[in-house]
């Protein structure tokens, strides 16, 4: 199979990334952004709920990790990953529903959310194939001084995909009949069938090295390949720091509804949430540019450096707008860590292992789903409240310095080991 050209990707190679991109982050912001308030409305307690974060997670991790991140290193087959997980992923959508339904029409509320719990996390097994082959092609098609400044414009183009999702998922919510009716399901599926459609596009513009392009990868090789063990150390410090940081998250949510607290309403609440998509779009493009001018490393660490410094503020911010702009600033720190790891993820990793060690790295990234918060945030939260007695207020504000804690831990750990090696 041929290789695709590295470093100065072609406008009609970018156009057809940047396309399948945001259909990636719209079907996400409309499939994903009600799911769990519906799946709550079916299963009645917050940590039967948390389970289908959990579950996608493992699925989505042995998927990537024992089959396909190997397919994709054999046999060097990274469009033809996405477009097969594509569309298997649409065809699963459209079964689910029709499950999903059936148990609803036999007033089988519980059984038809497991339906979506079990069902959603056999999909997420099969088109994790598409998401070692993305990660594994954004690598394939960049070099090392334009990765970050590419990969920060797609994630600023799917951010913007993300705000349309959201917002065309309130449409079609509907209390509910959008994913009872069946309109979520189906969009869904169109959309990822149309991803497939642009990879089989993306497929026309794949094109040898060239033999001038050949020496500047060679060069940006051997600088990288004396750092390559490195991602080990890489993977352990980025493990811990996204524990810490997403453990927090469904807490968040929490605290800021409390009546202690910022009693939030439901436009303040979408306010504060938006703020973090904006900070992570200007992050995006940014970080990337940042990053490839005075070093991916460094840039890493500010993003890390953040991320444990912001929780710290939420239990003293006074007001809405206060925490508005507080939690753009968590978006920018989430997004600097998404772009410039994955980017410096790319340069560390060895070409011949891309699919393999990129599905660890989208295992580790996978730990915000659900299980950040399902091991750490969650029960830190609890024991506090219903063991110890605290007030909730106080008992998140705690929870939120053990977050920052932990950050400090994965940042200090990336620094030592990590950091001084790409100085």
């Amino acid at each position: 199979m041929e290789h695709f050209r590295l470093g100065a990707i072609s406008r009609s190679m970018f156009l057809s990334l940047s396309t399948f991109q945001i259909l990636r982050f719209v079907r996400w912001g409309i499939f994903y952004s009600f799911m769990y308030i519906y799946l709550y409305s079916l299963m009645g307690t917050l940590t039967l709920t948390a389970l289908l974060g959990t579950f996608n997670m493992v699925a989505s991790t042995l998927g990537q990790n024992l089959i396909w991140g190997r397919v994709s290193d054999k046999y060097k087959s990274r469009i033809e990953l996405v477009i097969v997980g594509e569309s298997l992923a649409g065809f699963f959508y459209i079964g689910i529903f029709y499950v999903h339904k059936y148990l609803l029409g036999a007033a089988n509320n519980f059984s038809a959310g497991l339906a979506l719990i079990f069902g959603l996390s056999a999909l997420e097994f099969f088109w994790s194939m598409s998401d070692v082959g993305w990660a594994a092609l954004l690598t394939d098609v960049t070099t090392p001084d334009v990765r970050g400044s590419t990969i920060g414009v797609l994630n600023f183009i799917g951010s913007t995909g993300r705000l349309f999702g959201i917002g065309a998922a309130g449409f079609l919510y509907n209390n509910g009949a959008g994913f009872s009716g069946g309109s979520i399901f189906y969009v869904a599926s169109i959309m990822l069938f149309a991803g497939s459609v642009v990879m089989l596009v993306t497929s026309r513009f794949r094109k040898p090295i060239s033999s001038k392009i050949k020496p500047r990868i060679e060069v940006a090789q051997e600088v990288v390949g004396n750092k390559r063990q490195s991602y080990r150390w890489f993977f352990a410090s980025l493990a811990v720091v996204v524990l810490g940081a997403t453990s927090i998250n469904q807490v968040f949510l929490i605290f800021l509804r409390l009546p202690e607290g910022l009693n939030a309403s439901d436009p303040e609440l979408s306010l504060i949430l938006t703020m973090w998509t904006v900070g992570g779009m200007v992050a995006s493009i940014l970080s990337g540019r940042l990053a490839d001018k005075i070093g991916k490393a460094k840039v890493l660490l500010y993003g890390f450096a953040m991320a444990a410094g912001i929780p710290l503020l939420y239990g003293v911010v006074p007001n809405v707008a206060s925490m508005a702009l507080v939690y753009g600033l968590s978006g920018v720190a989430s997004w600097m860590v998404q772009t410039v790891g994955f980017a410096l993820a790319g340069d560390i990793i060895p070409s011949t292992h891309r699919g393999r060690l990129f599905s660890v790295y989208n295992a580790i990234m996978s730990l915000a789903w659900g299980p950040a918060g399902l091991l750490i945030g969650g029960p830190l939260a609890d024991v506090q409240t219903e063991i110890l007695g605290m007030p909730r207020h106080a008992a998140y504000v705690n929870t939120f310095v053990i977050s920052s804690a932990i950050v400090l831990a994965g940042t200090i750990l990336f620094l030592i080991k990590v950091k001084r090696q790409h100085a």
